[in-house]
């Protein structure tokens, strides 16, 4: 198959059956680099919402590079990858500061911006500057793993070249923008992981997977990583309309955002004993009612499950309040200072379940 017939069949597959998508009605360098950040690792019906609450609240670069990190933290809570959000910031600053708040029209300045890789600087290029630069994601592998027959491991950090070079041959030079953004909607749409549609596909007589009934061998993966078992014990010390809690420092997941005290095991483990192990003689624990555990939550990250347990602790007098502060850096917040937190999902459901 020509490269050149295969964009037009491809922008004619794309014309017919895109999604109505605000980012794809401008051409903003600022609203195509929030969206292809939001979009990182979230589905679009997910991510949609929260694309719409930052264009309202911060409609420029500079109106988001003039937030407070916590402000950002607490808008993109739920959507997870919180170092996404925290990169997010710190570029918009950077774009403000070094650019006078005007993106850069050359990939490789794009590339070197805070939280901008390969994929998204090649994005931004294309749609806001219309350069012929290919985009390469999960969808992009897919398509091309299956209708070429590439047989490379896209989990090795050198494929990325291959599909890059592939994309390069295939991409239109007339319109890059619409090319990456119908591969990439072929891909989500039509071409799937499961079940794609390959009777109605465009390109089945000339696909390598459907013409030998290997669809579900591309693209080829050959190390998966196993998902890793994380148990979190949360004790939430409440003091009358106060609750303590702190922010999260070490870099590990939802740096910055805010938890209760917690003790982390590599077992399943019974919270209070665990509580005891740690406060020998039962320092602190004299004068403090601590409630039976809570039902085990459970969040998954991409590579971890975290289950946790929530125990309310609730010191009986000032001084032993004052312990549980000094000892474990916590600090006091009213109900609506933690509902204004910027907090993981996780911990917003279990207040909202139990505590609010």
């Amino acid at each position: 198959m020509k490269n050149s017939s295969f964009s037009s069949a491809l922008l004619f597959w794309y014309h017919k059956h895109k999604r109505d998508l605000p980012w794809r009605k401008t051409k903003e360098p600022y609203k195509i680099w929030l969206s292809e950040i939001i979009l990182q690792q979230t589905r679009v019906g997910q991510g949609l919402p929260y694309y719409q609450a930052f264009c309202q609240k911060y409609p420029s670069v500079t109106d988001l590079a003039n937030a407070s990190e916590q402000e950002v933290l607490r808008l993109w809570q739920g959507l997870g990858y919180y170092s996404r959000a925290r990169n997010l910031h710190q570029c918009a600053r950077l774009i403000v500061e070094k650019y006078q708040g005007k993106f850069p029209d050359c990939y490789h300045e794009l590339l070197a911006l805070p939280g901008i890789g390969d994929y998204t600087a090649a994005a931004i290029a294309s749609f806001a500057f219309n350069l012929p630069t290919p985009v390469v994601d999960g969808n992009v592998f897919r398509v091309l793993s299956r209708i070429f027959g590439i047989k490379d491991d896209i989990g090795l950090q050198k494929t990325k070249k291959v599909f890059r070079d592939y994309s390069s041959k295939l991409i239109s030079s007339s319109a890059p923008d619409l090319y990456n953004q119908a591969i990439m909607e072929f891909g989500a749409l039509h071409c799937t992981p499961a079940q794609p549609k390959c009777i109605s596909c465009p390109f089945s007589n000339y696909c390598y997977a459907f013409q030998n009934q290997a669809q579900h061998q591309f693209p080829v993966k050959v190390k998966k990583r196993a998902v890793r078992n994380r148990y979190f014990y949360y004790y939430v010390v409440k003091s009358g309309p106060y609750l303590l809690m702190k922010k999260r420092e070490q870099k590990d997941i939802w740096q910055g955002l805010y938890d209760f005290f917690l003790l982390e095991q590599k077992e399943a483990t019974d919270p209070i004993q665990l509580l005891e192990s740690i406060l020998p003689d039962g320092l602190w624990l004299e004068q403090v009612q601590i409630n039976e555990p809570s039902a085990t939550y459970q969040h998954r990250l991409t590579h971890q499950l975290i289950n946790a347990q929530f125990l309310v602790v609730e010191p009986q007098n000032h001084q032993v309040l004052s312990n549980w502060k000094q000892g474990f850096g916590l600090k006091s917040f009213t109900v609506q200072e933690v509902l204004d937190l910027p907090k993981p999902i996780l911990i917003d459901n279990y207040l909202k379940e139990d505590i609010f």
